[in-house]
């Protein structure tokens, strides 16, 4: 999800890694491994407004991201070999795990010849409902209604007001605005209010839920390579800790269940929605466990450390954002060294 300000973040990640500090912080900030998060694989690069630019990156960067990686000295592994590594306390040699969001289409068509060319396990969250047809891709719809707009009524003190989104300038600002007030609010009025903008401006939701996502028939051709992991990512894609205990249990398991009947195997490794504190925290981490799944994957930046194996439904992971396309960036991130700062040195981030 759009977050990270790349123009301030860059400046700073330079400094760390031309100072080659990095390297001095690595033996302490690398731990055992590290967990890949992507969205989209395709080569068509964004430019002017792009709000979610930073959910894709390009084949060739990816494809570079795997050589690194291997070059590195670490081993692509699924995650139930990670698991094992962690359980089993084998980790001599560093591990690293691929894994990827949501069920883009492009995911098959672009993503995978990658992987397996270069002959690498990768994990898949499916939102049961996007496959079905179902999916509320809310922030891929916003930026195309302002795309497409020159001007947005948003809520106000008064009722309401319009805001121009002629400049690309203009049209960040109203995105940001309405993204932010949409996290913010209550789940269910979130999707009333998104449903409403995509009326007020005859978008159709559901078209680009089966534009973008892979068909059932798609995910099975996915799910047929032994490279391939499809995991859960819950039925609805909501904020997790938004939602009532039960609810929250239900998203989970009913997303689950719906992978389980259409690929006849229960997905065993699940990643939460949005994945930040404020979207999955103690609570979630408990109700997977509970529920039986092996591994869950968060949106908190770091990488892995051997005292990850005491908390297997909260782990970290690194994005591949498509605002920091450079072997820099990926030479940066293997060392650890941008979130050890990040998290002040702590290794265990689950509270």
């Amino acid at each position: 999800m759009p977050g990270l300000n790349a123009d301030i973040l860059k400046p700073g990640l330079k400094a760390l890694y031309y100072s080659g500090a990095h390297r001095v912080l690595a033996p302490f900030s690398r731990g055992v491994g590290l967990i890949y998060m992507l969205h989209r694989v395709s080569p068509h690069r964004q430019s002017g407004f792009a709000p979610n630019r930073g959910l894709t990156v390009t084949p060739d960067y990816l494809a570079s991201v795997l050589a690194e990686t291997r070059q590195a000295g670490l081993d692509i592994v699924s995650l139930d070999e990670a698991r094992r590594r962690l359980r089993d306390g084998d980790c001599n040699t560093r591990f690293a795990c691929f894994t990827l969001d949501d069920g883009y289409r492009d995911n098959l068509e672009h993503a995978h010849p990658i992987f397996a060319a270069h002959d690498a396990p990768f994990t898949v969250y499916i939102p049961s409902e996007y496959p079905d047809g179902r999916g509320e891709l809310w922030w891929v719809a916003l930026e195309e209604i302002i795309a497409a707009g020159s001007s947005i009524e948003i809520a106000a003190a008064n009722g309401s007001a319009v805001l121009p989104i002629i400049t690309d300038a203009e049209k960040y600002g109203a995105f940001d605005h309405i993204y932010r007030n949409l996290r913010n609010m209550d789940q269910d009025a979130q999707r009333t209010e998104i449903s409403a903008l995509c009326a007020r401006h005859g978008f159709d939701m559901a078209a680009l839920c089966r534009k973008l996502i892979m068909t059932w028939d798609e995910v099975r051709q996915l799910a047929a390579d032994p490279l391939v992991t499809i995991g859960a990512h819950t039925a609805g894609h909501y904020a997790l800790a938004a939602l009532p205990e039960a609810r929250a249990r239900e998203e989970m398991k009913s997303g689950a269940d719906r992978i389980a009947e259409e690929l006849g195997v229960w997905p065993e490794h699940l990643s939460y929605p949005y994945g930040d504190p404020n979207s999955a925290g103690p609570r979630e981490f408990r109700i997977a466990a509970e529920l039986g799944f092996k591994t869950a994957v968060t949106t908190r930046r770091g990488v892995v450390f051997q005292e990850h194996s005491e908390y297997l439904t909260a782990l970290p992971r690194v994005s591949l954002n498509g605002e920091f396309q450079s072997s820099l960036y990926t030479r940066l991130f293997m060392s650890g060294a941008p979130f050890a700062l990040w998290n002040r040195f702590r290794r265990v981030d689950a509270a």
